[in-house]
């Protein structure tokens, strides 16, 4: 399939049509940015907050790593010793998608429940696309076949310039700590030129959040969107 796809550009994407829709009220929402704009943090306050003291299911996850199989997967990922090829870094990640989709994800959704996922899809664009290259509507084609076509509901995009986000996660790790950190400057600007090309042109998703503010500030922002559009519209799926 993969070899066909790269020769003659046929869409992987009809495949997805072979596993049903997700029709349950679940809310799918992700986190996406650069490393260090906070976005982990903010997926665990959100995931707190929608808890509603415990009467609604929320399932927080993240990727790569959000099953127990995928965490190994992750772990090379990280590894500056792997050296990995970026196909085989690619593959690496639609492979934790696919998993994660399949076992995590689309069972909490039909469960009825509110999963808030730290990175999805959208970083495959962003760091596989625009920052190493690969072409844009392969990659799309890829992520829908490695997710049955599943898309989140919202997305919020923690923005911050690059030279705050790595401070941050250098100051977190005590120096460029994984593969990704140790990427150049030029690296992270196409990273945030990416998720920034894809706010733009989805702006019914996307929610851009200014993350150089305090934490409570952004949190507080970001749970009024998510709330907003848990008692409000319907899927985007």
């Amino acid at each position: 399939i993969l070899r066909t796809a790269v020769r003659d550009r046929v869409a992987i994407a009809p495949l997805a049509d072979h596993y049903p829709p997700v029709s349950a009220p679940g809310l799918f929402v992700t986190l996406e940015g650069i490393e260090g704009c906070g976005k982990s943090t903010q997926a665990r306050m959100l995931a707190d907050a929608l808890g509603d003291g415990g009467r609604r299911e929320v399932v927080l996850t993240r990727e790569p790593g959000g099953t127990e199989v995928t965490q190994r997967i992750r772990a090379l990922l990280a590894d500056p010793a792997s050296h990995l090829d970026a196909r085989c870094e690619l593959l690496l990640f639609l492979a934790d998608r696919a998993h994660h989709v399949a076992t995590v994800i689309r069972p909490a959704l039909e469960r009825g429940a509110v999963v808030v996922s730290d990175r999805y899809s959208d970083s495959t664009l962003a760091y596989q696309g625009y920052a190493r290259g690969h072409p844009l509507d392969l990659l799309r084609d890829l992520n829908d076949w490695a997710s049955y076509g599943l898309r989140p509901d919202l997305t919020f995009w923690i923005d911050c310039p690059v030279e705050t986000g790595l401070a941050r996660a250098n100051k977190r790790s005590g120096g460029p700590g994984d593969r990704f950190e140790k990427e150049p400057l030029a690296f992270h600007e196409r990273v945030r030129e990416g998720f920034a090309e894809m706010a733009a042109a989805d702006p019914q998703r996307f929610v851009r959040i200014d993350g150089t503010r305090p934490k409570e500030v952004v949190s507080a922002e970001i749970r009024t969107a998510a709330l907003a559009r848990l008692t409000g519209t319907g899927s985007s799926r």
